[in-house]
């Protein structure tokens, strides 16, 4: 049964993490520069909007799921670790914990919130829209980044365990 349960687990975190890599990979390569190019007033609007539709969406069980399995799949791998794929599972875990899961809380989300608090009208819209937009974008390529290595990690588990 266990056996069975962790090949649930890594089948989940792998589709899962290629989504959100596949998520975020679309705010590194194009979102963020489109709304870069809108006045600031409307790159924010728009922004803010995105971050308040996020949270009602099947990205939330999505975000919260990959990250429970990833601790799980961690978990497993370290309670079994002279089995086959403990290592993938360990490093993909760890990975996707810290490199998505810790950025997002840590660095992503108190970004948004200081998006949301600033007016878009406001003379100090521009400078907090720009820091933003830098910053938000730079720590997305490391979740886009984390995303991928940890769904690749995932499925190396899976061939790794036959």
């Amino acid at each position: 049964m266990i056996h069975s349960g962790t090949t649930v687990l890594l089948w989940f975190n792998a589709a899962g993490c290629g989504l959100l890599a596949g998520l975020f990979f679309t705010f590194s390569a194009f979102a963020m520069k489109a709304l870069g190019r809108m006045e600031p007033s409307g790159g924010i609007a728009a922004m803010n909007s995105i971050n308040e539709t996020i949270l009602r969406s099947l990205f939330m069980p999505l975000f919260w799921g990959t990250t429970l399995a990833s601790l799980g799949l961690a978990a497993i791998a370290l309670s079994g670790w002279n089995e086959p794929a403990a290592k993938s599972m360990l490093i993909g875990g760890l990975v996707y914990i810290f490199g998505m899961f810790v950025c997002t809380i840590a660095i992503e989300v108190p970004l948004n919130n200081e998006l949301a608090r600033v007016d878009p009208g406001s003379d100090a819209a521009l400078p907090v829209w720009q820091r933003y937009q830098r910053r938000w974008t730079g720590w997305n390529h490391v979740r886009t980044l984390a995303c991928l290595v940890a769904c690749v990690l995932f499925i190396q588990a899976l061939v790794e365990r036959g």
